[in-house]
C-alpha cells in the first residue's frame, strides 16, 4: 500500500496538472520535418524532475522524458528544480505558501527534504545526475563549456542522444545564505531563476505581495553567480527586480519561460521595453507554450509570440521556454516541437532565423555563460 501511494499519487497529480490539448503522434509537413531534423533544438524550462517519474522511460503522462526529447530532436533541455509552490498560484499577487512538502512526504523523498528547500534542490539534483549516469550516454549532464563542446562533437556523429543543464526556479532555495550558492554550484546547478511566484530574500516576484527590486543580499547573489559562471534567469521577476539586475549584470541574462504582452497582455509577460533591455544585454527571451504566455492553445499562438519578439529585437535574442511539466496544459509534448518549426516556416521566417529561435540562441548564451571546465 505504501509503495502504491509513493508511485501512484505523484503520477496521478502529474497527469492532472501537465496535460496536452492534443495527443501524439503529431504530424508536420515533409519540408518542416526535414528542416526540424537538421536543427539544434534547445528549450530553457521544464519542471520534469519534480514529479519523480523515471525520465529514462517513455511516459504516458507529462511532457518530457529522454525518449520524447530525442524523438522531438531536442539537443539541450534545461531541467529546472522547483522547491516551493502554492497550489493556488495566480499571475498577479501571491503569498508564500508551501504545497511541495505534501508531495515530498507522499513521494517518499528523504525526510530532511520535508523542511528544507535547499535539501529539496539537492535531492532533485541527485536525480538529474543519476539519470545521466544510468542513461549510458543517451543523456549528458552539462556543467561546463568543455563538456558542452564534447557533447556537441559527439552529437554531430551520433544520432539519438540529448543533454541537459540543471536550473533552479527561485533563489528562495538558498534559504538566505550566500554559501548555499556554492553548494548548489557544486551539485551541478548552472542557471538560477531569482524568483518564482512570490517575493524572497533576493528580490520581488512579478506575482508577489510587494513586487520590489533587488535586495542587498540579492546583489551579492548576482555578483557571486557571475563569478561562478552561472546564468541569471529573470523569469517571474518583478519589473523593478528586472531593472535592477540589468543595471548590475555583466553577463547576458535569460528570461527562461515567458510570454510577450504584445500578444498576451497580462502580468506574467514582458513589456516591449523589457524585451529590448534583455536583448541589449545580449540575453535571450524564452517564449512559453501555454495559454497565459501566448494567448492561445496551438502552434500558431506560439509562433505569433515568437514573431512579435523577433520583429521587436531581431532573431538573435528569442528562443524556446516551453514550461513543460510546469503544471500547465500545453498544445503538445516534447515530441511535437516540429509543429513550431512548421508554424514559423508558414509565417515567413527563413531557415536561418528558425534555427536561431529553435535553439541556436539558447545554445550560444548558455554555453557562453558556462565555466570553461
Amino acid at each position: 500500500m505504501a509503495f502504491a501511494a509513493h508511485v501512484m499519487i505523484p503520477r496521478l497529480l502529474e497527469r492532472r496538472l501537465n496535460g496536452v490539448y492534443s495527443h501524439p503522434p503529431y504530424t508536420s509537413s515533409p519540408n518542416a520535418a526535414r528542416l526540424h531534423g537538421r536543427l539544434f533544438v534547445a528549450d530553457m524550462h521544464a519542471d520534469s524532475l519534480l514529479f519523480g517519474r523515471d525520465l529514462l522511460g517513455r511516459g504516458t503522462s507529462g511532457h518530457v522524458d529522454i525518449p520524447r526529447l530525442i524523438e522531438g530532436n531536442v539537443g539541450l533541455q534545461v531541467l529546472t528544480v522547483v522547491t516551493l509552490a502554492n497550489a493556488t498560484m495566480n499571475v498577479d499577487r501571491n503569498r508564500r505558501k508551501d504545497s511541495i512538502t505534501l508531495l515530498a512526504v507522499v513521494a517518499a523523498w528523504p525526510p530532511k527534504t520535508w523542511g528544507s528547500l535547499m535539501e529539496r534542490a539537492l535531492h532533485q539534483a541527485r536525480r538529474f545526475e543519476a539519470t545521466a549516469v544510468r542513461s549510458q550516454g543517451l543523456f549528458s549532464a552539462i556543467r561546463s563549456r568543455s563538456e558542452m563542446d564534447r557533447y556537441l562533437e559527439r552529437r554531430s556523429q551520433v544520432q539519438g542522444i540529448t543533454a541537459g543543464i540543471l536550473g533552479l526556479e527561485g533563489a528562495h532555495a538558498l534559504e538566505g545564505r550566500l554559501e548555499n550558492l556554492d553548494v548548489l554550484y557544486g551539485a551541478g546547478f548552472r542557471l538560477i531563476g531569482l524568483t518564482h511566484f512570490f517575493d524572497n530574500e533576493v528580490g520581488g516576484s512579478a506575482h508577489g505581495e510587494d513586487q520590489g527590486g533587488l535586495t542587498e543580499f540579492g546583489r551579492t547573489v548576482v555578483r557571486r553567480m557571475e563569478e561562478l559562471s552561472m546564468t541569471v534567469d529573470l523569469a517571474h521577476a518583478s519589473a523593478q527586480l528586472m531593472d535592477d539586475v540589468l543595471e548590475v549584470a555583466a553577463r547576458p541574462v535569460v528570461v527562461s519561460h515567458t510570454g510577450v504582452r504584445g500578444t498576451a497582455d497580462n502580468n506574467r509577460n514582458l513589456t516591449d521595453e523589457q524585451i529590448r533591455r534583455v536583448a541589449q544585454a545580449g540575453g535571450v527571451i524564452g517564449i512559453g507554450f501555454w495559454r497565459t504566455a501566448t494567448g492561445g492553445d496551438d502552434r500558431q499562438a506560439i509562433a505569433r509570440a515568437i514573431r512579435y519578439a523577433v520583429d521587436l529585437v531581431g532573431p538573435d535574442h528569442v528562443g524556446l521556454g516551453s514550461d513543460f511539466d510546469g503544471s500547465v496544459t500545453e498544445p503538445f509534448d516534447a515530441t511535437g516541437l516540429a509543429q513550431i518549426t512548421e508554424a514559423l516556416m508558414a509565417g515567413g521566417m527563413s531557415d536561418a532565423e528558425i534555427g536561431q529561435v529553435m535553439g541556436g540562441n539558447v545554445l550560444r548564451v548558455l554555453r557562453g555563460n558556462l565555466p570553461a571546465e
